[in-house]
This record gives structure tokens, C-alpha cells and sequence, in this order.
């Protein structure tokens, strides 16, 4: 899989479904039949949207190292893990957020898929606007950290 990059404004309709972009589509799928991605929270009010391949080793790795015996990792499990759900893209490319999934996002009308490498993040419009104001010092910050990087 090549990496996913982009960020791709789309319209929710009023049955919760989303255009998926053209060009992500063909660089998922390709000519393949089944057209399936997972998608789950994440923890920032957005969705995370992995492949099937993608996200059986997310959560495999996950599966493996918590226990339901922590009260940390049963959050995680709850919050990631629980609410995932694989939904297929129907022929016209558009993909069928579930109710309670669009609930937790806040999505609206305006979205926004971000690609980011290998999984995508599914934002209303706005909720993601203003997570970038709220979050923009610490962006700065971050940025910094990764001041060792070199090219």
C-alpha cells in the first residue's frame, strides 16, 4: 500500500454517508471487489479509518499487550477497540458512517478525510477548525521536538 496523504473536503448527506475520494479509493483498493474499511473513534472527536490488513495489525498489537485487568488499557479497549466497525463502500464510492460513530465526531455536513500515512482521520469541518486554534501552541511545540530531524 502506498502511503495515504491528502486532506479531502466531502459533504455528509442526509443519510450519514461520504463521498470517499477518488484517489484514495484506487490507492486502497485498486480493481478489487470488496471495498471495506474499518472505522473506529479515535480520541480527539474525530475517526480514525483503516484498512482491514491495516487495522488487524493496530489491533492485534493492542490485543496482545493490554489486559482487561488494567483499568488504563480496558479505556483504551472500550474507547478504540469496541466501537470499531467494518463498512463496506457501496458502488457509488460513498461510505455509510454509522449513527453512533457520527454522534461521537460531531459530523454534520462539512467533513474533512485526512490521509495520514497508513490510516485516514474522518473530522467535521468545523470540529477539526477549531482543534487546530485550541491546539496551535502545542503544535509549535511539537514541532520543536522534532527539531533532531535531519533531511
Amino acid at each position: 500500500m502506498e502511503l495515504l496523504t491528502g486532506e479531502y473536503r466531502n459533504t455528509l448527506d442526509e443519510k450519514g454517508r461520504i463521498l470517499f475520494p477518488a484517489k484514495l479509493r484506487n490507492e486502497l483498493f485498486g480493481e478489487s471487489e470488496k471495498n471495506v474499511l474499518i472505522v473506529t473513534q479515535s480520541f480527539d472527536r474525530c475517526l480514525w479509518l483503516y484498512t482491514v490488513d491495516e487495522w488487524k495489525k493496530l489491533s492485534s498489537k493492542i490485543m496482545e499487550t493490554a489486559s482487561p485487568f488494567n483499568k488504563q488499557n480496558r479505556l483504551v479497549l472500550r474507547s478504540l477497540i469496541a466501537p470499531a466497525q467494518e463498512v463496506e463502500l457501496d458502488k457509488a464510492g460513498r461510505l455509510s458512517i454509522p449513527q453512533s460513530l457520527r454522534d461521537y465526531a460531531g459530523l454534520t455536513k462539512d467533513c474533512l478525510i485526512l490521509g495520514i500515512n497508513r490510516y485516514m482521520e474522518l473530522w467535521d469541518a468545523d470540529v477539526y477548525a477549531s482543534y487546530l486554534e485550541q491546539n496551535e501552541e502545542d503544535l509549535k511545540d511539537a514541532a520543536e521536538a522534532l527539531s533532531e530531524i535531519s533531511f
